[in-house]
């Protein structure tokens, strides 16, 4: 009969198994404290402060007093007409500019993938090279090429009957898209590109066995493959859009027409600027909660779409 082995012999053995269970939190522990203090706090703070006024007394010459006033800086966040027509322009551009750019980036990055290109690695820079330019140095270019008395782009249209004004009223949304689908196509096209890149070669030759190449490849077989690509680039692009700010404001020294609460970064960081932080947090509150209704809706009806194909 084998002899049964000692009972203090299993402890060492049972503390390394409860060892490496708690392992991965210790390697956890640093992301999940920066992630508390750089992105919860934060939020946790400012919907805290959505919920205060400061309220004067008498002549105004005490200090103010902040009382709690619950949601009654949303109902005015909400009405304030000059705030929801600057959520409204913002989604607005966002409906055209992000499938223009988004669309332009797939094509792009499958006429890189494609074996025929000629000078693959001279159009991969100059495609990505916009990303590059940091975006305040590019707004400022494209503001001296929107500039109605230096325009090189309004003298060239004029030339042949076209008199536009990229610092209109009209044109202005226009002129701001353009701005940034010329800042931010290469860097999607790359990311769409290293996805066309994973893409198993033993696919592509198998379709281009029954016959199956060229656009009818790339629509048939390459772009489903990059859906989760396009999915993530889609995601990204709403919460950019709607964090427009840098493209607008450097727009206001060749367009004095642009308000100065034209998006609704800009519009909060007004009250910031006039020392209305509850407005100001109340204005972020609503701006996240737009964003993440966006990007979760989207990726909702992106999943249940693909369930049903």
């Amino acid at each position: 009969m084998p002899p049964k082995p000692h009972r203090a012999a299993s402890q060492p053995a049972r503390r390394r198994i409860d060892g490496r269970r708690w392992a991965p939190l210790g390697f956890l522990s640093p992301f999940g404290l920066l992630f508390l203090l750089t992105f919860i706090a934060p939020i946790c703070y400012a919907l805290y402060e959505s919920l205060f006024k400061l309220r004067r007394s008498g002549l105004g010459l005490a200090p103010p007093a902040e009382v709690f006033t619950g949601l009654s800086n949303y109902a005015d966040a909400l009405g304030d007409r000059v705030f929801t027509s600057s959520v409204v322009r913002v989604l607005l551009i966002g409906a055209v500019q992000v499938p223009l750019m988004l669309g332009l980036a797939l094509v792009l990055a499958l006429l890189l993938d494609a074996r025929r290109t000629p000078g693959k690695r001279f159009f991969r820079l100059a495609f990505f090279l916009p990303y590059a330019v940091p975006g305040v140095i590019g707004g400022l270019m494209w503001s001296f090429l929107y500039q109605p008395d230096v325009s090189p782009i309004a003298d060239a249209l004029a030339h042949v009957g076209l008199h536009v004004d990229f610092t209109s009223e009209g044109v202005l949304p226009w002129s701001v898209g353009n701005m940034l689908t010329w800042g931010w196509t290469g860097y999607n096209m790359i990311v769409i590109h290293s996805a066309l890149k994973a893409i198993p070669g033993e696919l592509t030759e198998a379709a281009e066995l029954d016959g199956c190449t060229g656009w009818r490849l790339a629509w048939h077989i390459k772009v489903p493959m990059v859906r989760p690509a396009l999915v993530m680039s889609t995601v990204f692009s709403i919460i950019g859009m709607a964090q427009l700010y840098n493209e607008p404001v450097i727009m206001r020294a060749v367009a004095p027409n642009l308000a100065a609460d034209w998006t609704p970064i800009m519009a909060a960081q007004n009250e910031v600027a006039a020392n209305n932080y509850h407005a100001a947090a109340t204005r972020s509150v609503i701006l996240a909660l737009v964003i993440s209704v966006l990007s979760f809706g989207f990726m909702r009806f992106v999943n249940k779409r693909g369930a049903a194909l």
